[in-house]
């Protein structure tokens, strides 16, 4: 993938979900600049395949991001390997089932917190002390449209990804002198695998409610993402970024 830009020469970027979909099509934009990344992803086949595809400037670790101290050697092992972690890319997260919030099954709400809300907490909680170290950072943390506005039938990942944007902006005033940015992007639906874990109704009636009519696509959000990671988003900080086909309201 060609690119003159090269917006991140000497820097090395952790991307939890890296190895498919948002996560990868990111660590394909960041190599492709001049940097390097560190795939954590829970499928160790599948990130292998993308290591394979991106060459010697990709590594990985299989991991379940729930699991904190999985959580902490993983990033205690990227910062003896490579030295620093300067970008952190939080996009892993699953959608959990829909159903009504009187009927939503209890282990599967608790599962949709521990990889959404959690796991993302523990990728910032042990991954900050490592930037603050080096003086820089740039964390982006996906969370969704539907943390804006809830989604019927969704209320798990809803309520999860609301807490993702609360979680961002409290944290990205704490490191505000620590020259650490930690931004939000609150993407509508995008065409990835996550949509196979979803009903064709409610497919069908995310796709109702973005007025362009289609859905995002990975090369966009991939956009996105390495412009807030990289060194000239400097001034922005505990923000929201909207990429929602013109869905978002405030």
């Amino acid at each position: 993938m060609a690119n003159a830009i090269r917006r991140y020469e000497g820097r090395h970027a952790v991307i939890t979900g890296g190895a498919s979909g948002i996560g990868y099509r990111t660590a394909e934009r960041i190599v492709s600049e001049g940097g390097t990344v560190s795939l954590w992803d829970m499928d160790a086949a599948r990130i292998e395949e993308a290591r394979a595809k991106l060459g010697a400037t990709a590594s990985g670790i299989a991991l379940d991001v729930s699991d904190p101290a999985q959580v902490e050697k993983a990033a205690q092992d990227t910062a003896d390997d490579f030295g620093k972690i300067d970008i952190l890319i939080c996009s892993a997260g699953i959608t959990g089932p829909n159903a009504k919030v009187a009927d939503y099954p209890i282990a599967e709400w608790k599962r949709v917190f521990d990889i959404n809300l959690n796991g993302l907490f523990y990728c910032n909680r042990f991954v900050v002390p490592i930037m603050q170290k080096n003086g820089y950072g740039r964390i982006v943390n996906v969370a969704s449209i539907a943390g804006k506005e809830g989604n019927p039938n969704a209320s798990a990942y809803s309520a999860s990804k609301a807490a993702v944007i609360g979680l961002t902006k409290s944290l990205g005033k704490e490191l505000v002198h620590d020259g650490i940015t930690v931004n939000a992007i609150t993407p509508a639906t995008v065409d990835t695998p996550i949509l196979q874990q979803l009903k064709p109704e409610f497919i069908d009636y995310m796709l109702s409610k973005i007025p362009m009519q289609r859905f995002g696509k990975v090369e966009e959000l991939a956009s996105l993402i390495t412009w807030i990671a990289s060194e000239e988003c400097s001034f922005t900080t505990g923000a929201v970024f909207d990429i929602s086909g013109g869905r978002a309201t405030y």
